[in-house]
């Protein structure tokens, strides 16, 4: 029987793992504690593999992220707390893969696929890997329709393809988590894989409960690694949460994968990177930073034949609502699109907040019809008009007949307006979202 690549390495990784237990693992001893970081020598282990360190509470995982000449750099899973000079390290059997499969759906998981929900251990015999081969973009399938997403402003005038890779550009507090519940519950997706990494724990608690309710949670996992945890659960939260994604993919499903926020993937990564000792280039982030990016995001979009597709939101934080800062940058140009949102019309009470003329999604005009995209382009010429003369209206300076374009765009904005919120628990479908902007553009164009 041929095996695929991927099939390959995973039994190359079982047969490693089983002469690793066949062979005991020579321990080192720990030598130096710089920051995060850790440094053993009297070991050898690859990196990307497990160490237990010995504490004065028993042993602490941590995972080889280096190394210079003989010495070990090691960074620790959790908290390592009574550290002692000398404490033994001991190299662990086995790979870092996590737990999948169809078990996971409703579950609430850490970045090491552990359950955090109280319901139990999460049983299945099935494992992969956090590093897995990329996808032969020759193989993939095309983006050729689109994904009803439940949000009447996407859906409508930022159509979303099955298969692409969005950011959503916002400051903190102005709607993140809200409109990536609203998508949860309000997709057709088959199976939707939320990360929140980075996020506080009251927030985690509150999107779980309150966002994602008992309705988008039956169909869906999430995996949460708060702000107090390591950098490396964070990072790895992140990695789990595609690796998730993947796995049902591979099954054929269709999947939404969320994940909140890539910034804080990024800053986890500086935080492992300059712990090493690896020198800072982009304002403070390492060049590592930009080269996992990419390696992330791009594990997501369509599969082969054989396969579904991913189908992914990316939330990206801008630092002071600065849309040039070097995440924001480096994501706006790896992605096929994005979403922006506006902290004046969050402050203004429009929700969600969603700035349509700042916002694109690059395969829309692939997956839509011509008179839709005329309909999307009139809206955003309409709020472009009048936008420009905002000011002379506030202060009654415009005078109607001045200019048409102005004189339609303020006869159609509070149609507009409500066109474009949308209470946090509706559902708009994909095509009651399109017959909603025939009728508010109808005769006017």
């Amino acid at each position: 029987m041929l095996r695929t690549p991927q099939q390959l390495i995973d039994q190359l990784d079982g047969y490693r793992a089983a002469i690793a237990v066949a062979r005991p693992a020579v321990s080192g001893r720990l030598t130096r504690v710089v920051g995060l970081a850790f440094e053993a020598v009297g070991c050898r282990a690859p990196i990307g593999s497990l160490c237990a360190v010995e504490t004065q509470s028993g042993e602490v995982e941590a995972e080889v992220v280096g190394f210079s000449g003989d010495k070990l750099l090691l960074m620790p899973a959790g908290e390592a707390r009574g550290v002692l000079p000398d404490a033994r390290v001991t190299p662990l059997a086995g790979g870092t893969g996590i737990a999948v499969g169809m078990e996971l759906l409703g579950r609430v998981v850490d970045g090491r696929c552990q359950p955090l929900d109280g319901l139990g251990p999460i049983i299945t015999n099935q494992q992969s890997s956090l590093r897995r081969e990329a996808i032969n973009p020759l193989q993939r399938q095309p983006i050729d329709r689109p994904l009803d997403v439940g949000v009447r402003a996407i859906n409508a005038v930022i159509t979303v393809g099955r298969g692409q890779r969005m950011g959503i550009f916002a400051g903190s507090g102005v709607g993140k988590s809200v409109l990536l519940g609203m998508m949860t519950r309000g997709t057709t997706a088959d199976v939707v894989v939320v990360g929140l990494v980075g996020e506080r724990g009251r927030e985690v608690k509150e999107f779980i409960d309150d966002i994602l309710g008992a309705e988008g949670r039956a169909r869906s996992v999430v995996v949460a690694a708060p702000a107090d945890a390591s950098p490396l659960m964070r990072l790895k939260g992140c990695e789990t949460a595609v690796t998730i994604a993947e796995y049902f993919r591979d099954q054929g499903l269709n999947v939404l994968l969320l994940v909140d926020s890539l910034t804080r993937y990024a800053q986890a990564q500086r935080e492992i990177a300059l712990a090493v000792g690896e020198p800072p280039a982009t304002k403070g982030y390492p060049p590592s930073v930009f080269a996992r990016l990419p390696a992330l995001v791009e594990r997501a979009g369509n599969g082969n034949v054989q396969q579904g597709g991913i189908t992914a939101f990316f939330t990206v934080l801008t630092e002071g609502d600065d849309l040039q800062d070097p995440i924001a940058d480096a994501s706006r140009a790896i992605l096929d699109g994005h979403i922006v949102l506006s902290r004046d019309l969050a402050d203004a009470g429009h929700f969600p907040a969603i700035d349509v003329e700042s916002s694109i999604s690059r395969v829309m005009p692939a997956i839509t019809s011509g008179q839709h995209q005329q309909w999307a382009r009139r809206l955003k010429q309409l709020l472009a008009a009048y936008r420009r003369n905002r000011d002379l209206v506030a202060i009654g300076a415009y005078q109607r007949g001045s200019d048409a374009e102005v004189d339609v765009a303020l006869a159609l904005l509070p149609a507009i307006r409500a066109f474009l919120q949308q209470s946090m628990h509706d559902v708009a479908t994909y095509d009651d979202s399109l017959l909603r902007l025939e009728q508010l553009l109808a005769g006017r164009s």
